[in-house]
């Protein structure tokens, strides 16, 4: 079943053209379906990109979905038109009275201030606060996931050294969870990061989940609430060419900016990137929607609680 999406949202468009099944508004009313409800919290600076990545994941399941996007009122974001995000976003004011079969929060280039100096942190901490009540499981990527897990759980941040940056291996500490049915023994992950946490502090507190760690990249995914919370370090939802479109746009400001790791083919940035994470991403996307909304969801969605 494809995806339901806001007529004229440019990923409708960039993804027909790869040869996946979505929908806009007009058609999909047509079908006398419970669709489930998805609100995607986008802080990505460049959010058609963010858009289009999450989209081609979330396509990939047999069940519709309504896909919603929610916008924080406190920051206007500078490099995507202001005609996109009033035509295709919403305030998060305006949705606070709606509740949400699945959510996903986005990464933001923020991850070196402290949370409390964000400028619009007061609305994302309503907003997570909202979501433990009105989501039945919410996605928390990157800063998101950080971000997260300080808030709901005291879990603090770290500032490395260096960039942790590129692809790393992934283990799954509980194969036998839902999350991981279909994985192989290790699975990859794209990381673009400067603050990581650490697995003690995740460890001691008896609420988390340690579910997902490297050897590269520490701590990977973290489950909480018995997986109506996820918080994943890394992008699992990254195209193959965002790593190397970072790459190479730091480069043009800096001399120290150093390649990304087991990303580009034979180690060479003048080869293309080598995609190795992409199945799993998909798998882990399509498990979250069947095992974490549509089996624990109420079909009346008021029901959440």
């Amino acid at each position: 079943m494809p995806l339901r999406l806001p007529d004229r949202l440019p990923a409708i468009e960039i993804l027909k053209q790869e040869n996946i099944f979505v929908m806009d508004d007009s058609r999909a009313t047509s079908q006398d379906i419970r669709p489930l409800k998805i609100v995607i919290l986008n802080l990505m600076p460049l959010k058609i990109t963010t858009e289009t990545d999450l989209v081609r994941l979330l396509s990939n399941t047999p069940l519709q979905l309504d896909i919603s996007f929610m916008r924080i009122k406190s920051h206007t974001p500078k490099n995507t038109p202001i005609e996109h995000m009033l035509m295709f976003y919403r305030d998060f004011e305006d949705m606070s009275n709606e509740k949400f079969d699945g959510m996903i929060i986005t990464g933001a280039p923020v991850e070196t201030y402290e949370y409390e100096d964000v400028t619009y942190w007061n609305e994302i901490k309503a907003i997570f606060e909202w979501a433990k009540s009105h989501v039945t499981s919410t996605l928390y990527i990157c800063w998101a996931a950080q971000a997260g897990l300080y808030y709901h759980y005291g879990i603090p941040k770290y500032s490395l050294s260096k960039k942790k940056f590129g692809i790393f291996r992934q283990y799954a500490l509980d194969p036998r969870l839902p999350i991981f049915r279909g994985f192989d023994d290790v699975f990859n992950m794209p990381h673009s990061r400067h603050t990581e946490i650490h697995r003690e502090d995740v460890l001691a507190n008896s609420d988390l989940s340690l579910i997902a760690e490297s050897p590269e990249s520490g701590v990977g995914i973290v489950m909480a609430r018995s997986g109506r919370e996820f918080f994943i370090t890394g992008h699992l939802e990254y195209a193959p060419d965002t790593l190397d479109n970072e790459y190479k746009r730091d480069k043009n400001v800096r001399d120290d900016v150093d390649m990304p790791i087991n990303y580009y083919r034979d180690n060479n940035p003048d080869n293309p990137p080598l995609v190795t994470w992409s199945a799993h991403a998909n798998l882990f996307y399509n498990n979250w929607i069947n095992y974490y909304v549509y089996q624990e969801t109420p079909f009346d969605i008021n029901s959440i609680e």
